[in-house]
């Protein structure tokens, strides 16, 4: 078995729990800045959607196939998040506004797409000195 094949699932657990852990931390930082008391699961009642909106997002795209890159699986895993989250959101009777969804939609790309195009770069960079 190759190598890169092998390292495939640890690769995508690794991209799954940094995508939760970005998504806890989009969810922190929200809460923080309305002020909002309960802090611990608050965050996760806040999250929530979310969460699964992303695992909605990879489950589309099968995003464990190529989970850092950037194209689908990143694309794909920021979309689902946000509509998923907004439509849970809205299905349980929680806030979704314009403003809300185009602060998620930045703020969530910033991370969830950050990430791995850093890695991408990073990769770019390790491939161009190993030819040099």
């Amino acid at each position: 078995m190759p190598a890169a094949k092998s390292a495939l699932p640890r690769t995508a657990l690794i991209a799954g729990l940094a995508d939760a852990i970005l998504i806890l931390v989009f969810a922190a930082i929200g809460r923080d800045a309305h002020q909002r008391a309960d802090v611990v699961t608050g965050v996760f009642s806040t999250a929530w959607p979310f969460l699964a909106g992303a695992a909605i997002g990879w489950l589309a795209v099968r995003a464990w196939r190529a989970p850092l890159q950037i194209w689908p699986a990143g694309v794909g895993v920021w979309i689902g998040t946000v509509a998923g989250g907004m439509l849970l959101r809205a299905a349980t009777g929680q806030t979704v506004v314009l403003a809300f969804i185009i602060v998620a939609l930045i703020s969530l790309a910033i991370l969830l797409l950050g990430y791995r195009a850093v890695i991408a770069l990073v990769v770019r960079a390790r491939r161009r000195s190993r030819r040099s």
